[in-house]
């Protein structure tokens, strides 16, 4: 059993152990290719279990495909939930990811890609051999033919939108690389279709248990915006631009808890299709490792019954950057509640209507053009407030701030807090929402303030940045819990 160069994750004997055991938790962390077979499975593979003299260990599907190894038509490595050991943070692969995911290797060359993290283009494409592998090309290339996998499998659309939904514009190279990566042209996939065609399609979004959708929506549920979003108790719904070709879509557990949860998506535009369930699983935090997170918040005296409690605890993203920046704006010291009545204010008045077929969702979030211009005082809001979210659109449309996933935290915030009316801890809500950084940490927020201590007492914002400095790089889920055990012990307040 040969060692691989990802193994600075994950250990030979771990692997072992999680692959005989079909482990859950390990699934996407790694990948088990088998030489007589030259197929490449998921941990959690049905299939028995192949002897160890046969087994190599991959850390992505990208290397495993690299080594000459195809996927598994049985536990499909396309439903994998992702890596997050390189997907979060600021380290260079992180960003570079990031950046991948966006579509910039659709857009530009290499070369402009590795500009933007500050290497050059052999020197990353070294990084990512090491590190992962395979090549950033490789990468992207995996992960559009996995997607693509999963349309032909799960879906009844046809071979052309699937090859420009997976990022492909010419038929030709899709059905070459399809080809080279399975062994099968990807018309064999379609001789018993998963589902019949229809308004919308479904799929199956993959995560690593223990996962709590229950509180995801919970969180998301207070601060739902009417008419963009509708959020109950099983499900979250949304419509999506553009305006002349809007689309929806509706997230609920997947039947029969098979640790994944249900798309269901009318997009017109096939091509927007990969970049819209990259933003769903980042928004609903589907790639997190809950072992990684646990190892290091349970150090903490102050987590580690928190933790206990809701270990399924993720981090709730966000659908777009802007959105989100008007809406902590409004949060700035006022509740929950009514900030959302101000963002729904605003959502009425300077929304774009939009005719989706599915009642509650028919308008789109203003942009910052439509914000640029107008006095919001006419909606309530205190005329710095105002000013701030005018002044965020007009720095947006300059360019002087963006959303750029890639950028690191520090450099985000320094931006930001050089705008009138952005302090820290929006700047840092922001970084937890919009950009969902793993260690964005708004430690002049009073309820972390109290919920820190755990006697009624209230630290210093310095007293906390000091304390919560043990909990990096996953400060942002330490919010979360803080917050959570803060919710909770305020609904029990009202029960005495």
């Amino acid at each position: 059993m040969a060692d691989t160069r990802d193994h600075d994750l994950l250990d030979i004997r771990t692997c072992e152990q999680a692959r005989l055991s079909r482990d859950a938790r390990f699934d996407g962390l790694f990948f088990t290719a088998v030489t007589s077979t030259r197929i490449y499975c998921r941990p959690v593979c049905p299939a028995p279990s192949p002897k160890s003299q046969n087994v190599r260990y991959y850390g992505s599907a990208a290397a495993a495909e690299a080594a000459g190894f195809r996927p598994c038509l049985r536990c499909r490595p396309e439903l994998a939930p992702g890596n997050d050991a390189w997907q979060r943070g600021d380290h260079v692969i992180a960003r570079t990811l990031k950046l991948m995911e966006e579509g910039a290797l659709d857009e530009s060359s290499m070369e402009a890609m590795a500009e933007r993290v500050g290497l050059g283009a052999r020197q990353l494409r070294r990084l990512f051999v090491d590190r992962l592998g395979a090549p950033p090309i490789s990468v992207h290339t995996t992960r559009r033919l996995l997607f693509a996998k999963q349309l032909l499998t799960e879906t009844a659309m046809p071979v052309t939108e699937v090859a420009l939904a997976s990022g492909f514009r010419s038929l030709r190279r899709f059905h070459a690389a399809f080809q080279q990566a399975n062994r099968i042209a990807p018309r064999d996939l379609r001789r018993h279709p998963a589902a019949v065609r229809g308004d919308a399609i479904a799929l199956r979004l993959g995560y690593r248990p223990p996962y709590d959708f229950e509180a995801m929506l919970a969180f998301l549920r207070g601060r739902s915006l009417p008419g963009v979003e509708l959020v109950d108790e099983h499900s979250y719904s949304r419509v999506f631009g553009p305006a002349e070709s809007p689309g929806w879509l509706r997230l609920s557990a997947w039947p029969g808890d098979d640790h994944a949860l249900r798309l269901e998506l009318h997009c017109p535009q096939p091509a927007r299709m990969l970049a819209i369930v990259t933003k769903l699983r980042r928004m609903f935090d589907l790639d997190a490792n809950p072992q990684s997170i646990g190892d290091a918040l349970r150090q903490s005296a102050v987590l580690k019954p928190l933790w206990r409690k809701r270990p399924g605890l993720r981090l709730p993203g966000g659908w777009d950057g802007f959105e989100i920046a008007v809406r902590a704006i409004l949060g700035q010291q006022v509740s929950v509640a009514a900030a959302r009545t101000l963002a729904s204010r605003i959502v009425q008045r300077y929304g774009t209507p939009v005719v989706t077929g599915v009642p509650g969702l028919e308008r789109l979030f203003p942009g910052p053009e439509a914000l640029v211009d107008v006095d919001l005082r006419e909606i309530g809001l205190t005329t710095a407030r105002s000013a701030t979210v005018r002044g965020v659109a007009q720095a947006l449309l300059d360019g002087r701030i963006d959303f750029r996933s890639e950028q690191p935290l520090d450099e985000f915030v320094e931006r930001w807090v050089a705008l009138p009316g952005i302090g820290e801890w929006t700047a840092h809500y922001m970084a937890m929402r919009a950009l969902s950084h793993p260690d964005a940490f708004p430690a002049a927020d009073l309820i972390l303030r109290r919920a820190a201590t755990g006697d009624g007492s209230t630290l210093s914002t310095k007293a906390l940045s000091s304390l919560a400095e043990a909990w990096r790089p996953w400060r942002a889920y330490s919010v979360m819990h803080l917050w959570r055990s803060a919710s909770d012990a305020a609904k029990a307040a009202t029960k005495r």
